[in-house]
C-alpha cells in the first residue's frame, strides 16, 4: 500500500452502503470501519477513494451474505482535487471486495477505477479495465 498523492475528501462514513463492482458474489456492502483511520472520540470513521475498509455484505450470493470482509473504495460521488488542480467525481460510490492484504477476490472490475486507488493497490490496477 502506497501513500496517496491527491487530497481525497473522506466522504463515506461508517454505515454508508456501497455498490460492489467485481465478480466476487457480493452486490451491496455496508462500511463497518476504516483501516488505519485515526479519529476523535465518538466521531464516525470516514473513508474515501483508495481506502481499505472493513465491510458487511448486505446483498449478494447466499454464501457471501452476512459475511464480514475487507474492501477497497474505487469510486466516490463527492468530488476531490488532484495535485494538478483537476477535480474528479464519479456517478456512484463503488468498492471491490479484497482480503486483508488488499488483493482482490474477484477477477474482473466493472466500470472505471480512480487513479488514486490503482496507484495505491497494484493488484487492483492489474484487473481494472479503465483507470481514470
Amino acid at each position: 500500500m502506497k501513500a496517496l498523492k491527491a487530497n481525497v475528501v473522506r466522504a463515506l462514513p461508517a454505515g454508508a452502503r456501497l455498490e460492489v463492482v467485481d465478480n466476487s458474489g457480493a452486490k451491496e456492502i455496508e462500511i463497518i470501519s476504516v483501516r488505519g483511520y485515526k479519529g476523535v472520540r465518538r466521531r464516525l470513521p470516514k473513508a474515501g477513494v483508495g481506502d481499505l475498509v472493513v465491510v458487511s455484505v448486505k446483498k449478494g450470493t447466499p454464501d457471501m451474505r452476512k459475511q464480514k470482509v475487507h474492501a477497497i473504495i474505487i469510486r466516490q460521488k463527492k468530488e476531490y482535487q488532484r495535485p494538478d488542480g483537476m477535480r474528479i467525481k464519479f456517478e456512484d460510490n463503488a468498492a471491490v471486495v479484497t482480503n486483508e492484504k488488499g488483493e482482490p477476490k474477484g477477477s474482473d472490475v466493472k466500470g472505471p477505477v480512480a487513479k488514486e486507488a490503482a496507484e495505491r493497490w497494484s493488484k487492483l490496477a492489474s484487473i481494472a479495465s479503465i483507470i481514470i
